[in-house]
């Protein structure tokens, strides 16, 4: 079971879209949370900070950042946490995550969230900068596992063992975003069940669910992209209900960044969630 000090409730979230704000407030829907992307809402003020204010007042908030470079071989952009500072100071959200992964490169930035060789320089560098940004903002943060397409021959380490040494040395938590343990999975021809049970289970303060796009590679295999721009897959929802066998009820958020549809739609994915995660509730 989790007991690590996040605080979301267990319960289904979804991500909070510009296309939303209006009709959450109006109908203030059965939501367990909130989540909003850290980078969206770097600015002083504005449309967006106005409705995620009201938004904030009625709903618990996961702040989830996408820019941070964790995995960057320099060192983290400083302003860029000042920023986050800024903002978790302003909303206080039960909780703060960012990825497995880096975007950067020297003054570069590039949009995309591109994947790590595991080995022992990696390890060390990913370590310095969590501590890094833990002492800056003064909480734990979740660090989400990455959904790759592509390994690298020096790893030393499997993405699992590495996932856990980081938890070991930072005490970060961990983000377990189901669809990518799956897209990965697929894509790298791994033992699903074999990969869940090396991860730190004990350590996840939050749950992700997305759809994917499939295509196949070079020599015809099946290849998986998280595109974030479909209905939750069932192998997705059939892992998310193995894992919550393991872990009972975890804050669980539904992913929609591309092909959004109506607001309805996605309440739907999450009231799938909840009952899966009231079930397991009521195992555990």
């Amino acid at each position: 079971m989790n007991n690590l000090p996040f605080g979301l409730p267990p319960r289904a979230g979804l991500g909070l879209k510009t296309e939303h704000f209006r009709e959450v407030l109006g109908s203030q829907p059965d939501i367990g949370f909130f989540e909003v992307h850290a980078e969206n809402y770097m600015v002083a003020g504005g449309p967006f900070h106005h409705y995620l204010g009201l938004i904030r007042e009625q709903y618990p908030l996961s702040l989830h950042g996408v820019g941070l470079s964790i995995g960057a071989e320099g060192p983290l952009d400083i302003q860029h946490l000042k920023r986050l500072g800024v903002l978790i100071e302003r909303y206080q959200p039960q909780s703060f995550s960012e990825h497995l992964a880096w975007s950067s490169h020297g003054p570069v930035f590039l949009n995309d969230l591109l994947p790590l060789a595991y080995d022992t320089p990696t390890l060390s560098r990913v370590c310095e900068h969590i501590d890094h940004v833990q002492s800056t903002l003064k909480r734990p943060m979740l660090l989400e596992n990455p959904a790759t397409y592509l390994a690298f021959e020096r790893s030393t380490y499997d993405e699992a063992d590495f996932i856990n040494e980081v938890i070991r040395r930072t005490g970060c938590g961990l983000l377990l975003d189901v669809n990518n343990v799956y897209v990965s999975s697929i894509n790298h021809q791994r033992d699903l069940s074999a990969y869940i049970d090396a991860l730190p289970l004990h350590a996840v303060g939050e749950i992700h669910l997305a759809g994917f796009a499939e295509d196949t590679d070079s020599l015809g295999d099946r290849l998986l992209i998280d595109d974030h721009g479909a209905p939750i897959d069932n192998a997705v929802w059939t892992l998310y209900q193995h894992i919550l066998e393991r872990t009972g009820p975890i804050a669980t958020l539904i992913e929609r960044d591309n092909q959004l549809p109506a607001f309805s739609v996605l309440h739907a994915e999450a009231r799938q969630a909840d009952e899966r995660l009231r079930c397991a509730g009521g195992r555990s």
